[in-house]
């Protein structure tokens, strides 16, 4: 019950840092290309990749990692809101800005978890 616990304030804690980076992008860049949603799926993506390199290094209990992994990034992140930006895009007729934020999100999370996933392996040796 204690990991449930820490998994919703870790979810909680996600979601409003999410919120907080949106308010932050708007205010920035404006409101024409999502940039908050690609911003928090980059940066989970390499937290994520770090953290697991941690845990199979021995380096970070279950007990923290899953209230980190499933409950900060969970909340962190977000596949549907990627989802439907990229659709809202396309049927708004923004198509070559849909195309632009669907590559960027793909390879820039593949690469962000891999950068994570190398620094994690480089910091645990």
């Amino acid at each position: 019950m204690e990991r449930f616990l820490f998994v919703f304030l870790g979810g909680g804690l996600g979601s409003a840092l999410r919120y907080g980076v949106g308010l932050w992008c708007t205010r920035a860049f404006g409101e024409g290309f999502p940039v908050a949603t690609l911003l928090v799926n980059c940066a989970g993506c390499f937290l994520m990749g770090l953290l697991m390199q941690f845990a199979v290094a021995g380096t970070l209990s279950p007990s923290v990692r899953v209230p980190l992994t499933v409950g900060f990034l969970g909340g962190l992140t977000t596949y549907s809101s990627f989802n439907f930006e990229t659709t809202n895009l396309f049927e708004g007729g923004a198509r070559s800005s849909a195309l632009l934020y669907l590559v960027a999100t793909l390879l820039g999370c593949a690469l962000a978890g891999g950068l994570g996933a190398w620094l994690g392996r480089r910091l645990t040796q």
